[in-house]
């Protein structure tokens, strides 16, 4: 008899065990898919006093690239179910710390964009804000030695920062 218990106890387990279902992901944020099906982006102009000639299609494109490779969205020109719009607001050169000469010895590039969001599914979501970051650099180099790789990580912290907060939310 005492068999007979075990065997139905195990097998309850696998029962309840089997049920559950745990589930980790960090690429498709917390989307509704059976919601969300798409995201509109538009070309973010370059409205920065300092003109980096190529930044605004290289941020533009890195955008689209993030939702396009993290989600399951389908990206549209235009009246997606989530939109994102918005401007390069800042582009600037900064010098940080002096050295003994009074010379700057570090240079901070910032880089500033005014983002607006629509989330036309869930309109409490809509928001507009700037997201800015920054990177300090030997102020002995020259800033076209240094500003490609700059760049990329300024526009990378920024996209990161822009889809956790319109997708993954935390």
């Amino acid at each position: 008899m005492s068999k007979y218990i075990k065997l139905a106890t195990l097998l309850a387990v696998l029962i309840v065990v089997s049920g559950c279902k745990i589930s980790y992901g960090f690429t498709g944020g917390s989307l509704d898919y059976s919601k969300y099906k798409s995201i509109s982006i538009v070309d973010f102009p370059n409205n920065a006093e300092l003109v980096n000639p190529t930044l605004s299609q290289f941020f533009t494109e890195a955008l689209k690239d993030k939702y396009t490779r993290s989600t399951k969205l389908s990206l549209l020109r235009d009246g997606g179910d989530m939109h994102l719009e918005g401007e390069i607001v800042g582009y600037q050169l900064q010098a940080m710390a002096i050295s003994a000469d009074s010379y700057a010895s570090e240079t901070k590039l910032t880089l500033v964009i005014n983002v607006r969001f629509t989330d036309t599914k869930n309109p409490e979501q809509d928001f507009e804000t700037r997201y800015s970051a920054s990177q300090l650099f030997d102020s002995n180099q020259m800033l076209s030695d240094v500003e490609d790789e700059l760049v990329d990580l300024l526009v990378k912290e920024i996209v990161d920062k822009i889809y956790n907060d319109t997708v993954a939310r935390w």
